[in-house]
């Protein structure tokens, strides 16, 4: 044993086995069984029962997107297929019992708790297993010493596990990313998969195969409610939540970020500080941003801006995208960016719910269709802005393939009809598709469906409602297919 630990060994084996209920009865607490199990359940668990190669399974994302609730569903999951229940450990390292323990002092009293001689065949289950300084190191030897046990860790101070994972778990660890619920998920969850039918739209020449909707109205009353509370499970089924979304997530997901997981691993002085900047980005996401005038407005030092913005995004509250010119060219300084939540609902949370006519809307759509594509990590998306004489042309997220270095699509975001009827208008997206020879392109509206042909370029018009479904479904899919 390491340490010596101020609480006497029967206590915490006592704890153990209130945390595996089923070492007796066969089941995991109603709490989690009763909850519905997320789409990405199907992806994750194949990773659990992984056996043929030696690796341990990191379970990281946001806090608050059902990583713990996804762990249980793992273990009844086993325990339906016939594991022997008492080879199931779950442990939660938050808890301040173990604080003394290293992992494996842990697993040796597992081992007594159930008279075990050895852990061959055992499935164990760390949860918020960042509390543990030098997780990565101890997990490592876990995966060395036990060739026949399967370890599954879970852990929310994002920024610590993807930093740490990558430079010790090399060969040793297989990560897993949970992000914030898509609008597919959120349609799942809230049981109004009556509302999405199999369907095609056109665009360009072809018929394409796309869940559609027998109800606009419906499905945008949906989404305006998945734009302010959709991002967390847990809100999306509490009504009760919804009405506090200040306390719950700003004091959960936010403040225990900004005040103490960030300032933890990098050193940060000044919280506050760090607080006021992300409340200055969260208002004015979606925006475009240069360090000059983002040091003007927050008052805060360029090069404190430029770590800021990247321990942000190492926690997963926000993502930072890179402009391009009309021809998907990269600016070889990077003078602009636009910053997006990784959610919507987060904005919500530390100001107030918005309507579908208010004037952010635009910002707020374009955060959501973001966080759609948020899932597909490999993706490097982009948007375009170029000088056309006295104007300025853009389109808000473009595809670069990264390979030839050429765009392989652009979207307009929009939440307005108006283009619909005034599809010249469209300026900006019509020079794009002529410099990069492309004969179609997409653009969201409210709720207006069809295809407009200008200047010989075919515009689809998708509500931004099934456009972002539509993300979430076709990247379940690839991911499904591992494409």
């Amino acid at each position: 044993m390491s340490s010596p630990s101020l609480i006497p060994t029967e206590k915490i084996i006592e704890r153990l086995r209130y945390e595996n209920p089923w070492w007796i009865n066969k089941q995991i607490p109603e709490t989690y069984s009763s909850m519905s199990k997320r789409l990405y359940f199907s992806l994750f668990y194949p990773n659990v029962t992984e056996k043929s190669i030696r690796r341990a399974l990191v379970l990281m994302g946001p806090r608050r997107v059902g990583k713990t609730v996804m762990l249980f569903h793992s273990i009844e999951q086993l325990i339906s297929e016939n594991i022997d229940p008492q080879k199931i450990f779950f442990i939660g390292i938050d808890n301040p019992i173990y604080v003394h323990l290293s992992l494996e002092d842990i697993l040796d009293l597992c081992k007594q708790a159930l008279n075990l001689t050895n852990l061959n065949g055992c499935y164990v289950f760390f949860d918020e297993v960042q509390y543990l300084k030098d997780w990565e190191r101890h997990l490592k030897v876990l995966v060395d010493s036990f060739p026949d046990t399967k370890f599954i860790v879970s852990g929310s101070a994002a920024a610590a596990l993807k930093w740490h994972s990558t430079e010790s778990g090399a060969g040793r660890f297989t990560d897993f990313m949970l992000p914030p619920l898509t609008f597919q998920e959120y349609i799942y969850l809230k049981k109004m998969n009556h509302l999405i039918f199999d369907g095609n739209i056109k665009y360009g020449g072809k018929e394409i195969n796309y869940c559609l909707t027998h109800d606009i109205k419906a499905l945008n009353r949906e989404f305006i409610h998945y734009l302010n509370f959709g991002g967390y499970p847990e809100v999306v089924l509490s009504e009760k939540i919804q009405s506090d979304m200040g306390r719950y997530v700003k004091n959960d997901i936010v403040d225990k970020v900004l005040l103490r997981d960030l300032p933890s691993l990098y050193g940060i002085k000044d919280v506050q500080e760090l607080n006021r900047f992300f409340t200055y980005i969260a208002y004015n996401t979606g925006n475009e941003f240069s360090y000059e005038t983002m040091s003007r407005e927050s008052g805060i030092q360029k090069d404190t801006l430029k770590k800021y913005l990247e321990y942000l995004e190492a926690a997963f509250l926000i993502k930072v995208l890179n402009k391009v010119d009309v021809n998907a060219k990269r600016l070889k300084r990077i003078t602009s960016f636009k910053v997006y939540l990784t959610n919507p609902s987060l904005r919500t949370a530390l100001f107030s719910p918005i309507s579908e006519t208010d004037n952010e809307m635009g910002n707020i759509v374009e955060t959501a269709v973001l966080s759609q594509w948020m899932h597909r990590e490999k993706l490097d998306l982009t948007y375009a802005r170029w000088k056309d004489g006295r104007n300025d042309g853009e389109v808000d997220l473009v595809l670069v393939d990264d390979k030839k270095y050429k765009p392989v699509w652009g979207v307009e975001i929009k939440w307005s009809n108006r283009y619909f009827d005034k599809p010249q208008e469209l300026k900006s997206l019509i020079q794009f598709c002529k410099s990069n020879s492309f004969d179609k392109s997409l653009v969201t509206s409210i709720d207006q469906l069809g295809v407009k042909t200008f200047e010989n370029i075919a515009l689809s018009f998708l509500p931004a409602s099934i456009y972002c479904y539509n993300i979430g479904d076709i990247t379940l899919k690839m991911k499904n297919n591992n494409i």
